[in-house]
């Protein structure tokens, strides 16, 4: 059996912690001879090492499916990027617009430093998410153009807008393209990438790189972002407090993330 899950929102509380009974879940699929595979929107650099160092977690889903990364060797071993053409398009579209540009990058997170400065502006009643968002980022002052060209895996590109009429001019245009997909893990972001790039994907193809079928998958997740890994395992489920249209999605609802829902599954599942 393997088990993904989505980090933020999900396996995660709202203080942005794994909370004991997921822990208690880790050292359950552990002992089972298991899998648990980070499946996340989050850049590789951004998952905590704590989680990463269980030996339930072998394989991690970075950057909403664009990257794989076996841990035990540190590579990537499957990958699809959005690539530089694609982010120069999304650049032009951000340009005039009071957004952030978040670059995903060779496993990190890249934020011209002028919006780094601001991010407290795109997040004003959270201050968790803005911590991490603060943590997860680095800081640039090079032209943003010039920056992206010396990156070399752009796996996918994120704004954080304030007023909705940006956001709408954003995603009409990238909707355009049929090779981009566009979604969100926040109220007040899109999160863009190749349109092969989603964690269903991923999923399908780890599933497949470890001989594991995909019946024997369960996956867990709140958000949009999360939809296409809810639909692509053999049970997909959602937490109490997802997104209306993941919860409809699940063959199942578990507990909230901040109430340790999915650890809570995991023990019931494995008679733990």
């Amino acid at each position: 059996m393997i088990f993904f899950s989505d980090m933020d929102g999900t396996f995660l509380n709202s203080h942005k912690e794994v909370c004991d009974l997921n822990w208690q879940a880790l050292d359950a699929i552990a002992a089972a001879g298991h899998q648990f595979v980070p499946c996340t929107g989050r850049a590789m650099s951004d998952i905590y090492p704590e989680i990463l160092d269980h030996p339930a977690v072998r394989y991690v889903v970075s950057a909403n499916g664009a990257a794989v990364t076996d841990i035990a060797t540190g590579k990537v071993i499957h990958r699809k990027d959005l690539g530089h053409a694609r982010a120069f398009f999304c650049h032009e579209l951000a340009e005039g617009r009071d957004v952030t540009f978040d670059i995903f990058a060779d496993g990190c997170c890249y934020t011209p430093r002028s919006q780094y400065d601001r991010l407290e502006e795109f997040v004003p009643n959270d201050p968790f998410m803005l911590k991490g968002m603060l943590s997860a980022r680095v800081p640039y002052d090079a032209d943003v153009r010039d920056f992206m060209l010396s990156c070399k895996h752009i796996e996918r590109i994120a704004y954080y807008w304030r007023d909705p009429a940006d956001r709408d001019a954003i995603e009409i245009s990238l909707l355009i393209d049929p090779t981009m997909s566009c979604v969100r893990s926040y109220a007040t972001n899109i999160e863009v990438s190749d349109a092969e790039a989603t964690k269903g994907d991923a999923l399908i193809w780890l599933c497949e790189h470890l001989d594991i079928p995909r019946t024997n998958a369960v996956a867990f997740g709140d958000n949009i972002n999360d939809l296409s890994m809810i639909e692509e395992a053999g049970r997909g489920v959602a937490v109490a407090n997802a997104e209306r249209e993941v919860r409809d999605a699940a063959n199942e609802v578990c507990g909230a993330n901040d109430a340790g829902g999915p650890g809570a599954y995991i023990l019931t599942l494995l008679g733990a």
